[in-house]
């Protein structure tokens, strides 16, 4: 399986994402109104009897999710050299330059030997999540990421969640599981995703959010390495910068 990819050719990322304020009310006006509409449909399709009569503001926990109503806080990425495995994260309060410089590491890397992106539930989630910031900020989509007028055998983007379903599109596998599933010590150690709106806005601990999202690479990386076969990355083998 994946013979024909080769691990120092890719570039592994996770991102996390928070509601745009603190607060459905902190929202400005316009976007309550719409996040009112958006919160209908939430508890309307799909969700347990309990959650139809949730009000907009309670659900607004979720507004982090969806690119129209949240913001990126935190890329991490790695890359994998000569058996170690480099994490660097891009993270703070201000989008728009955490966004500029992701995409100024993915130019460099680009040029050099990165062809292809890869991430957990990435096609459904982040890649797209990243290209919506990024114009709603202003900011060229870098070629990478860019899928538009791209033919599907161009699209250079890896899903180890895709890879896992073997073209069954039924369910959603998480990560959580598939570490668990291959011995691979979980990423969820100290704090889950739904967690990770709560620490940001009323704990005002986003490092800790970054060593969360650090960890989840490193788990989608050794995930991608089982599924070639081979071993996984130690602790010792891993490298911060940045």
């Amino acid at each position: 399986m994946l013979e024909n990819y080769h691990i120092e050719n890719i570039l592994f990322l996770d991102i996390e994402t928070v509601p745009q304020t603190a607060s459905f009310e902190e929202l400005p006006l316009e976007l309550q109104l719409l996040w009112e509409k958006k919160a209908n449909q939430l508890s309307r399709f799909g969700k347990p009897a309990a959650e139809e009569n949730h009000a907009a503001a309670e659900l607004y926990e979720r507004a982090g999710i969806y690119a129209e109503f949240g913001k990126v806080i935190c890329i991490s990425t790695g890359i994998f050299r000569y058996g170690e495995l480099t994490i660097k994260s891009f993270w703070g309060d201000d989008e728009k330059l955490l966004l500029l410089s992701f995409g100024e590491m993915l130019h460099k890397s680009t040029e050099k030997k990165i062809n292809r992106l890869c991430a957990h539930n990435g096609k459904e989630f982040d890649f797209p999540y990243l290209n919506r910031r990024m114009l709603v900020n202003g900011l060229k989509i870098p070629a990478i990421l860019d899928l538009s007028e791209k033919k599907p055998w161009e699209v250079n983007h890896l899903d180890t969640m895709e890879l896992w379903k073997f073209g069954d599109y039924k369910c959603y596998t998480s990560l959580e599981l598939l570490a668990a599933v291959f011995g691979i010590p979980t990423p969820k150690d100290e704090i889950r995703g739904s967690d990770v709106a709560r620490v940001y806005w009323q704990e005002h601990d986003l490092p800790r959010i970054v060593t969360y999202c650090q960890k989840d690479v490193i788990t989608i990386v050794n995930l991608f390495l089982r599924f070639k076969g081979q071993p996984t990355v130690g602790n010792e083998a891993v490298r911060m910068v940045g």
